[in-house]
This record gives C-alpha cells, structure tokens and sequence, in this order.
C-alpha cells in the first residue's frame, strides 16, 4: 500500500493558505496561561466544542492538543482538568468538516499496536483529517504516575523512533514481524487502515540536534521555539532546521507556537495582558512547573529565579504577541517571511477572544496574501 501524506484528505494542512493558523493547548484547563482570572479558560468539552466548530468555519487549518496528565497545583491547579487527546480528537473530528486535528501522544505510555489502531480509528471518524504529534516526555512525575521510569534523553529518541516506525508499518503493511533493539513484534495486523489510502500527518517538537534529526526523518513538521529576543534569531533557528532537513534529503515544514492578546488599541491589548499575565498569575502553579524544568530558587539563584518566573508568566515556550490587528498581522507576517510555514497560537480565553482575531487579523492575512478567504479554504 503507497502512502501519499499530502492527499486532497490531507488538505486543511496542505491548502491554499501560505501561513498555517491552528490552535494550541485548549484541551487544558487555562489552556497555555497560568492566571487566576475568573475568565480564564476552562477547557471544559462544551467550551471545546464551541470553540473548535467556531475555528473550522473561520477557515482555521489544524487543531493541536498538550498531551499532560497532571496539573501544576497553584491556586488553579493549571492545565489540571485536562481532556485525554486520542478521545478528544475523535469527539472534535466528528464535530468538524474540515479542519486537521491532532493528538498528541507520549509514545512511551502507548504500545506502538495500540496507538496504530487509535490513529487509524480517528483518522475514518475523519475522513482523513487525524494527524499525530508524537512526543517522548519529560516530565518524570507524570511517568511516576505510570509506573514507568523516564529514559534519559538520547534513549527517549530511540525509543520513538522504533516505535513510530512500527506504528508506520501497522498502517501500510498488511502483515508484518518486527525485531528492534526495543520491540519484538510478530504477526501484526491492522484493520482499517488510515484513510484514502494516505497515512495521517506527524510532527514533533524538539530543541536538541537528536530531536530534530528524528522529527526531520520521521514527520512532516517540526515545532521549534521562536525567540523572543528577535525575528533574526528565529530566522536562524529555522535556516538550521531547513539545511539539517535538506542534508537528509526531506523537506520539513517548520511551525512554532504563540500566544495572542488583540484589541483594538495596543494600551488595551497590553493592559489586558498584564493583567492577566502578571498582575494575576499563578505563581505557585507557576513555580511547579518550573521545579518540574529543573529550575528552582536554590538551582538558579534569587535574581535568575525572578527573570524566569516571570517569563513562565507568559506561557512557556510561546512567543507573546501583544497589540492591535495590524500589530499581530505584521508579526505573523514576519514570521512567515522568515520560513515559518505556520503557528499554533493560544488565547487568554480561546472562545473569548478567537472571533475578533478572525474578524480583524484574518482579513488583514488575507490581503497580504498569505491566507485564503474560509469560503474558499472550505472548498479547497
């Protein structure tokens, strides 16, 4: 069976639209903002249903969820009350007519047969519309909570790459065996396979040269951290990305994530922001991530502690993006020009916020050429 990742089933992702747009993180409980706001987002399902129907008539390309299995504690317990990714994607896609929806899948927790047949069984609920985020974790209390000791880092990435090698095989191969270093299969079969004949879409996230050698043979896409310093660093970590990806002989398309904060005049979006951001953030939630990081007061020092638990503040990871829509239009635009193919972006309250950004942001995108109007990306 000839696998084609970007078949007419594929085509939320591989559209019309120059910039990728999808969504980030609104399967969690306050989504990627550790705050105390009252409005802060629930992510419950009803409010991720609204949200996610709201996104695939805005002509939105892919919804992407956190794979966490424990909360931060704090005042809020962030990103405590969390929907499972593999049973939340199926409940979107069947919700949905267009728009690409990922799980996200710690690979460690997950018998590769198992998640193969998963994949498969959302990917027909879709139509073709299931892509999977394959990540190897590093969090060593959530594999505390399983039983499970974390690998170290180098061995994580053996690990996946073993281990999405066999779930490729489940959906390609009518009967296979498999003897690796780590799994010894024999006589796996999987019915039905993948949709239209074309498997669904992979990405990763990774920093280390290991990661993103994986990421660059084995998936589609690869979400790298931009630097919230300059573009010009951002540029350079993606021209990296693109000439490691060229030396294999693969053309991987390279994503990041940020968070939005739009009003119509940039004191407003900024207000806003620091209100929710640093005025009312969980500083205890906060402080438990990043124990969870390795970075605390005694392994880091008064001043240093100060400088990064205020970055936390903001998301972890995440480019903040602050301003009126022709701000946060030229940012993306920038972001595109430097070789960004797209960007999972978060709100302080998706469902709050997510209509004026595709009111206002949009159109703008759309007029600078880099996204298709909904009516035709829905025809795509």
């Amino acid at each position: 069976m000839t696998f084609d990742s970007t078949s007419h089933e594929r085509a939320a992702m591989y559209g019309d639209n120059k910039l990728k747009i999808g969504l980030f993180g609104a399967n969690l409980s306050s989504g990627r903002t550790p705050t105390t706001i009252p409005e802060r987002w629930s992510g419950s399902w009803d409010d991720n249903l609204r949200l996610v129907r709201m996104a695939d008539a805005a002509g939105l390309d892919f919804l992407l969820p956190l794979s966490r299995w424990k909360g931060y504690a704090g005042a809020t317990n962030y990103q405590g009350n969390g929907l499972e990714t593999f049973s939340w994607a199926c409940g979107v896609l069947a919700s949905t007519s267009r728009i690409t929806v990922f799980a996200t899948v710690l690979a460690q927790l997950f018998n590769p047969i198992l998640a193969s047949k998963m994949c498969a069984t959302a990917d027909q609920i879709g139509h073709g519309r299931f892509g999977l985020n394959v990540v190897t974790g590093w969090n060593d209390s959530e594999f505390d909570m399983f039983g499970i000791s974390m690998k170290d880092h180098v061995d994580r990435y053996e690990y996946a790459d073993e281990w999405l090698t066999i779930v490729k095989k489940a959906w390609s191969e009518d009967e296979f065996d498999y003897a690796g270093k780590i799994f010894d299969i024999k006589g796996a079969r999987l019915a039905p396979k993948p949709a239209g004949g074309s498997r669904p879409l992979l990405m990763n996230a990774a920093a280390s040269a290991v990661g993103q050698e994986f990421a660059i043979r084995q998936c589609d896409a690869l979400f790298v951290q931009a630097s919230r310093k300059s573009d010009e660093e951002t540029a350079a970590t993606v021209k990296t990305v693109k000439e490691a990806a060229a030396a294999l002989g693969q053309a991987t398309d390279v994503y990041t994530v940020g968070g939005i904060t739009c009003r119509p005049s940039r004191s407003e979006a900024k207000e806003y922001f620091n209100y929710a951001c640093y005025e009312n953030a969980d500083l205890e939630a906060i402080e438990e991530l990043m124990a969870s990081f390795k970075m605390t007061r005694a392994s880091l020092g008064d001043a240093e502690f100060e400088i990064r638990r205020k970055q936390y503040c903001l998301g972890y990871s995440g480019l903040p993006m602050v301003g009126t829509p022709d701000e946060i239009a030229a940012q993306l635009a920038r972001l595109s020009e430097i070789g960004l193919a797209g960007l999972g972006l978060s709100f302080i309250n998706y469902s709050d916020e997510l209509p004026y950004f595709c009111e206002e942001v949009l159109p703008r995108l759309e007029r600078m050429g880099l996204r298709v109007p909904a009516h035709e990306a829905a025809l795509a």
